[in-house]
């Protein structure tokens, strides 16, 4: 019996990873539970292993009593039974006495075999959660064992994980027993038991990877700036190394690129693109855009992150990418807004305005700036596809956006809001003058500047009399002051 004991307490520690101190607790604790539904009190009850923990013992505590004063059986004990047992016993002395586990009774037994089964399960998950908490982030390996609704179970050795389908990369397939290496994305511990959710499309999982195929970044010799992905299609790593003699794209590409192909293949042919981080906004786009190589990067607004990518006529399709895939991910890595366009197209915009608007912005002239908006792809903060759908259907001056009716611009395919939120940027860059004022300003200011005309040239045209001195113009016959007759004479230049 010892021996089984032993066994089964070995078997426990090394299985479930169940400390042997937790493993005698729970023993104890499942006795003195038996005890006490045996006989309802559990205070004297008393629980003791040999040294080497083969044989478990259960005792009650019990007070020597005079013979015949045995009041509580449970508790006492007449002076006759004990000096059976201890021939030296007393009255008052407290002595122990050994229980035949057979006086327990069927329900008491089942009882304790509830309990100890209970507290194994709690010790086991948190012993588990306790493991598995600080792993969060780390690469672990299992094996497939079945799938339901999509929830892949891996054999993890001591527990299940979990590897949801929301977490599994759309061109990975698995059969049962196949190899599973992912990331533990979280650990719970609820009622029902101890979860391990597991990903494979985490980019944690990615950096994961490379830590393991790439020893300097592994000793943060060369460090991961920010990645990006869409599982199953492609990643963007940008990287910058902490040594100038260390080049951290080479690092990862590895020589021949053995350490990138080790990725790509753990990735089930994933496209990856490493590229140099840069502090430099326009040199950080122009590598986020690789594999399509960018002639120029234009920054259109800096405090709204917008930025335009030019780039030859062949290299468009690349830039953009597969549904926009490539651009998009570039626009997530830099944190910027970048539009590509070709130099064809490059050469048909019209940059003007935001070159003005950055020099009105800079030195705080926005009247100046305001009065020379005339488009209303040049209006500040303007959505872009709307200004692109409004040109599309003929609409390009602001002129001719006010003209139309509610209707007749629904029907080029913008809502109420749209129109609602431009007529209000209208309204807050763009002096709206009507034609009456208009007319009115401009021939108040041409009656203005004859006015200044004529009396700018009569001050031009004043001389002085020959005769007295006094001021005379060319109107004049004779002198006001003297008169003496005047007359005027021009001489051609020669």
């Amino acid at each position: 019996m010892g021996t089984d004991m032993s066994q089964a307490i070995r078997q426990l520690n090394q299985d479930r990873g169940i400390p042997e101190e937790l493993i005698l607790r729970t023993i104890e604790n499942t006795l003195i539970a038996a005890y006490k539904h045996r006989f309802g009190n559990a205070d004297n009850a008393v629980v003791q292993f040999d040294d080497e923990n083969l044989e478990v013992t259960i005792y009650a505590k019990k007070k020597v009593v005079e013979q015949d004063g045995v009041y509580d059986p449970v508790t006492e004990i007449d002076l006759l039974d004990a000096r059976e047992l201890i021939p030296e016993a007393e009255i008052g002395d407290e002595i122990l006495v050994e229980l035949d586990p057979k006086q327990f009774d069927r329900i008491a037994v089942q009882s304790a075999k509830q309990t100890a089964h209970q507290t194994i399960r709690e010790i086991q998950k948190d012993s588990l959660y306790s493991e598995y908490k600080d792993k969060v982030g780390e690469i672990i390996i299992g094996y497939y064992q079945r799938e339901r609704n999509g929830t892949i179970y891996v054999d993890l050795g001591k527990i299940e994980g979990v590897l949801p389908k929301k977490f599994q990369s759309p061109r990975e397939t698995y059969h049962v027993n196949d190899r599973i290496k992912a990331l533990i994305a979280e650990v719970k511990k609820d009622t029902a038991g101890l979860q391990i959710v597991l990903s494979r499309t985490h980019t944690e999982f990615v950096r994961a990877i490379f830590e393991l195929e790439v020893p300097e970044i592994y000793d943060k010799t060369v460090e991961i700036h920010k990645i990006v992905r869409e599982p199953g299609f492609r990643t963007k790593l940008a990287v910058y190394s902490n040594r100038e003699d260390v080049d951290p794209v080479g690092a990862c590409v590895g020589l021949k690129g053995v350490r990138i192909q080790a990725v790509i293949k753990e990735l089930e042919g994933e496209k990856i693109d490493i590229l140099k981080y840069d502090p430099d906004p326009r040199r950080f786009i122009k590598n986020a855009l690789s594999p399509a190589e960018v002639r120029e990067v234009i920054i259109l607004d800096e405090g709204k992150h917008q930025a335009l990518a030019v780039v030859n006529d062949s290299m468009l399709s690349l830039a953009i990418g597969k549904q926009g895939l490539n651009v998009r991910l570039a626009n997530r890595l830099v944190d910027w807004n970048i539009d590509v366009k070709t130099e064809t197209q490059f050469s048909e915009m019209d940059i003007a305005a935001e070159s003005r608007r950055a020099v009105s912005e800079l030195f705080g002239d926005a009247e100046t700036y305001n009065d020379e908006i005339s488009r209303i792809s040049e209006l500040p903060g303007v959505d872009s596809r709307i200004a692109q759908t409004l040109l599309d259907n003929g609409v390009d001056f602001i002129e001719d956006f006010l003209a139309l009716e509610q209707e007749e611009l629904e029907a080029k395919g913008l809502t109420a809001d749209q129109l609602n939120e431009l007529r209000k940027l209208i309204e807050e860059y763009v002096e709206i003058v009507d034609d009456e004022s208009f007319e009115e300003t401009q021939e108040e200011k041409t009656a203005d500047g004859e006015r200044e005309e004529s009396e700018a040239a009569s001050e031009a045209e004043e001389y002085e009399c020959p005769e007295c001195g006094a001021k005379i113009t060319v109107d004049m016959t004779t002198c006001p002051s003297c008169g003496i007759g005047l007359s005027f004479e021009y001489e051609e230049e020669e």
